[in-house]
This record gives C-alpha cells, sequence and structure tokens, in this order.
C-alpha cells in the first residue's frame, strides 16, 4: 500500500532537466517513476493516497553537508546578535536580555560581526563590565572561532595578564598587557570549561527548535557536530536519540565525530555508519586552523590588513598527522576543518601520509583560501570538499582587503572546483551562516552579497548554474555520507525524502532564489511539515 505523488514539476535530479510524471512510493522507499498513467495501471490497488502537487516543483530531500544542529537550536532560543548592525545596538540587546536572567547567572549571546558594523572596532571586556557588572558574560563571535567575556567572566577562568596563550589559541591583551576579553580558537575553551553545565533538558529544546526549522527550510537531515561541546559525547548522544528516535522528531542525522570524543565512540561499539537510518556515525572531525573574520585562518603569506600574523595552526603537522592515524586505526574517514590555504596544505599532507583503507570518503571542511596546485593534489584522493556558498555573501569585499587581491584568484572557486578538484558537498555551517539553503544557492549562482543594493558580482567565472548548486545539498549531501545509493536524487529504491517548493527553483530568475518558499518536507513518506497549515509531522492522510 503506497502513495502516488503527481501534479508539480518533479525533478529527479540524476541529471539536469530530467522530470517526471509521477513518483510511487510505498513507506519509506521509493518503489518506482514514471507516467501517471503506466504508475496507475502497475500499482492502482496498492495506490491508497494520492498526494496532488498543485504545479509545485518536488526535489529529492535537502541536506545540509555541513552543520552544527544543537548550535542552531541554541540560536534560536537565546539571544541572538547576528542582526545586530552597530556596537550600539548589540549592547542595547544585552542589557535588556540581562533584565531577564536571575542572580548571578551567565548571559551568553550569539553572532555579533564588527564587519556589519560602520566602525568595526570589536566589543572589549571593559565595554561590557559597564553595561553588565553583575553578571558573567560571554558574547560568540559569529565564525564561533572568536568570543569576548567581561572581567566577572575572565576572573571565573583565571584569566590574567600572566596567562599564557594555549596551544592554537589568543588571549589578545590591551596596551597595559591585561586581557582585554577577546578570545580566539581554543583559548575560549578557558572559559567554556569554567561554564555550568548544560542540561539534558537544554539540549532536547534546542534540537526540538532546530529540527522545526529545518523542516520549514525544506531540510530532511544534516551532518552535524556537536558531540564534544555539551558535557561530553553519552549525554550529547542520548539528547539525540531521545528527540529524534523516542520522540519521533524524524531527521536524518549524520554525527561528525570530534577526535576529543572519537575514543567515546569508539568505546561504546560505534563505527563509521553504524546507527540506523535516523543517527548514524560518520567521519572523525579534526580543526586544523580558525577563521578569517578573526585572522586565526592559517595562510602561507602574512594577512594583507594585518602582516604581523598569517594565522593559527591549531595541530602541528605532526599532531595532525598522529590523528589521522588513529582515525585509520579506528577505520574512520576524517573531516577536517580548513579554511586557509596552509592548513588545507598540512591536511592534504597528513591524508596523502594515512591514506584511507576502509568505507567512506574523507572531507575537507569549507576550502576557501586555496592555491592550484592543492586543488590539482585534491583531485587525485578519494576526497570529498565541502563548500558552503553562502560564505561568498558574508566575506566579500572585506575578504579581498583581508587576504589581498593576489591571492584571490583560487578563493571562493565553487565552479573551478566543480570542473577539476573533487565532488563537492553543500552546507551551510548554521549557527555561523543561516541555515536557510536557498541563501546558499542564491550566493553560488549570483556571486553577490544579498544584502548589496548595487548587486556587485565577485567572480562571475566561478558562478554555479541552479543545478549545480541545487546538487550540492541533495546529491553532494549524499555522496560525502557514503549514500549516493539511497539518497539524493529520486530514484527507484532510494528513500522517500522530497522537499517540495511553491515555485519552480530552476525557471525563477537567480535574483529570486533567496525568496522561494518551502511548501511541504517530508522524510521517509511522511510530511513533516506542511506551509498551509503551518504544521510539523502531520502523517500522510
Amino acid at each position: 500500500m503506497g502513495t502516488l505523488w503527481y501534479g508539480g514539476n518533479i525533478y529527479t535530479l540524476q541529471e539536469a532537466n530530467h522530470q517526471v510524471e509521477a513518483v510511487f512510493t510505498c513507506a519509506d522507499k521509493i518503489v518506482e517513476i514514471g507516467s501517471i498513467q503506466s504508475l496507475e495501471e502497475k500499482y492502482g490497488n496498492e495506490i491508497v493516497s494520492r498526494m496532488d502537487l498543485q504545479g509545485r516543483t518536488m526535489l529529492p530531500g535537502f541536506t545540509d553537508s555541513h552543520m552544527h544542529l544543537i548550535g542552531h537550536g541554541e540560536r534560536l532560543i537565546r539571544l541572538d546578535l547576528s542582526n545586530c548592525l552597530s556596537k550600539e545596538s548589540v549592547f542595547q540587546a544585552v542589557q535588556q536580555y540581562a533584565e531577564s536572567l536571575e542572580e548571578g547567572e551567565w548571559l551568553i549571546g550569539e553572532g555579533w560581526n564588527e564587519n556589519l558594523w560602520k566602525k568595526s572596532d570589536p566589543i572589549v571586556a571593559a565595554e561590557l563590565d559597564g553595561l553588565v557588572p553583575d553578571h558573567p558574560v560571554i558574547l560568540k563571535r559569529v565564525c564561533r572561532h572568536a568570543l569576548v567575556v567581561n572581567s566577572l567572566a575572565l576572573k571565573a577562568a583565571s584569566i590574567n595578564e600572566n596567562t599564557e596563550n594555549p596551544p592554537g589559541g589568543v588571549i589578545e591583551k590591551d596596551e597595559l598587557g591585561k586581557p582585554n576579553g577577546l578570545l580566539k580558537d581554543q583559548a575560549q575553551e578557558l572559559v567554556f570549561d569554567v561554564l555550568p553545565e548544560v542540561s539534558e533538558a537544554y539540549l532536547k529544546k534546542a534540537l526540538r527548535a532546530a529540527i522545526k526549522d529545518a523542516y520549514k527550510l525544506g531540510f530532511i537531515g544534516a551532518h552535524t557536530e556537536d558531540l564534544n561541546y555539551y558535557g561530553g559525547y553519552e549525554k550529547t548522544f542520548r539528547a539525540f536519540k531521545q528527540v529524534i528516535e523516542e520522540e519521533g522528531k524524524l531527521f536524518r542525522a549524520h554525527l561528525l565525530v570530534h577526535h576529543e570524543v572519537v575514543d567515546e565512540m569508539k568505546n561504546a561499539g560505534q563505527h563509521f555508519l553504524s546507527g540506523d537510518d535516523w543517527i548514524e556515525f560518520g567521519a572523525m572531525k579534526i580543526f586544523a586552523d580558525g577563521a578569517l573574520g578573526g585572522r586565526t585562518a592559517l595562510l602561507s603569506h602574512p594577512y594583507a590588513d594585518d602582516p604581523s600574523t598569517s594565522g593559527i595552526a591549531i595541530l602541528s603537522q605532526q599532531q595532525l598527522d598522529d590523528l589521522i592515524k588513529k582515525a585509520r586505526e579506528f577505520k574512520l574517514p576524517v573531516a577536517i576543518h580548513a579554511i586557509g590555504d596552509l592548513a588545507f596544505e598540512m591536511a592534504l599532507n597528513a591524508i596523502e601520509k594515512y591514506p584511507i583503507t576502509g568505507e567512506g570518503r574523507d572531507r575537507l571542511i569549507h576550502a576557501q583560501i586555496l592555491r592550484k596546485e592543492l586543488i590539482d593534489r585534491s583531485k587525485n584522493l578519494p576526497l570529498i570538499l565541502d563548500i558552503q556558498p553562502r560564505f561568498l555573501a558574508s566575506d566579500f569585499p572585506w575578504v579581498i582587503d583581508r587576504i589581498g587581491e593576489e591571492h584571490m584568484n583560487y578563493c571562493y572557486a565553487w565552479k573551478t572546483l566543480l570542473n577539476e578538484g573533487p565532488p563537492c558537498a553543500g552546507g551551510s555551517d548554521a549557527p555561523i551562516e543561516p541555515l536557510n539553503p536557498f541563501l546558499g544557492i542564491h550566493a553560488a549562482v549570483t556571486r553577490t552579497n544579498i544584502n548589496d543594493p548595487e548587486k556587485k558580482v565577485y567572480y562571475q567565472s566561478e558562478a554555479l548554474t541552479i543545478y549545480e548548486a541545487v546538487c550540492l545539498f541533495t546529491k553532494g549531501s549524499a555522496y560525502a555520507a557514503s549514500h549516493e545509493n539511497d539518497r539524493g536524487v529520486i530514484k527507484e529504491g532510494f528513500l522517500a525524502d522530497f522537499t517540495i517548493l511553491e515555485e519552480d527553483i530552476f525557471k525563477v530568475t537567480p535574483d529570486e532564489i533567496a525568496d522561494i518558499a518551502v511548501a511541504q518536507t517530508v522524510i521517509g513518506g511522511q510530511i513533516v511539515f506542511d506551509s498551509k497549515t503551518n504544521t510539523s509531522e502531520s502523517p500522510i492522510q
């Protein structure tokens, strides 16, 4: 007994412009695709429900190839500073939020970005001390590779003028040699270590909020990295199990496992792709460098706008090699955060030294700042490049001054990567960027910043077609997770996961892509979101 889907633009994505009239699904699988007449003749007695798409557009279900699901939920349930367009508006939001806190409670905010302000001076502790004298404060920068704290938080973490920079981190200091509140990369851990431990109830609340939001944006799943940040592997994994499996918030979660908790995963009897259709384990996650916003992405040359630094190597080459070796001993692929070209080069060195021999494919995440020879080395490896097209809209034009025009030839070079390099998958890196996939697709296709009234195009030759951009979030994500044989396209035997749009994404103008609305999200044959009723998890009737 199954369902016939028909009456709209059904793009299989098996190849560009490939469409079918109808899809017959049974339980959570696609049984057959073809014409309405042929499917009705063949399965007439088995068709118990008919879903008329009413002219809307059906695609394979979207999957975000790189995000932090709990982190995205946190952004939805606590102080969000990402829309603050001035330092003063940040201060106002912080002061107002502080009024709702109990005495001594930590104030945690997310997403400030000085590049959106007319004066791009970052926040410092002294400014926060005057605003919020009675609460320890942590305000995370949008990249999550830097944060600012007030003096109470510095004191709680025992950070003072004598505290040395931890390996892979920076404690910024003022002209008197005292910490100014800005902590970058591994230095953030000094404060995280003294935060009150979050409860399982909090984790589940964040997960519910994140999944509900993902449904509205057409996502049926995500590759997410969360297991090392919320009180340990076991507690965080248990929250995933309870929300997705026990509560039935259907979502296909592919869990990347931070190297600091991979032993716990192994000891629990898990391995690559163990789990089930809803929660499975992926690659070992490793951070090779930081981010461009705080100048901690590791470059092979000095930053053009601050020649005193070329970024931070979070790990030495030997440490990186050792982690890759460990992953191979555990029969795991690796997923390495590498934004700067030198970090990317170090990752390639380690992967070439200890090539993958088991299941899966390694992935290098972000791949923003590259050189031609690095692309050439990459395409000779069983490797995925996990890119975030939305970064283009956020980083231009300031990134040109930061990196230097002479170094930009192979930066944010999505078309070059698709044409010459290894396969690519598409993600958002939420909560660093908005989860909305249409913003990423828009940036990949138009090469513009959506908020730029002049719509300046950056490196037009690197623009993707709409088909290429959509495939990043469907076929690309499936391939990155070794699911190219059951996910990512509409095909017989594949999972009945669909993203149904109000408009035909392949026929709108590029400028209209960002405004496309999701009509329905379907996971395993069940409608989990319907825009007409604005409900989630409504089963097919």
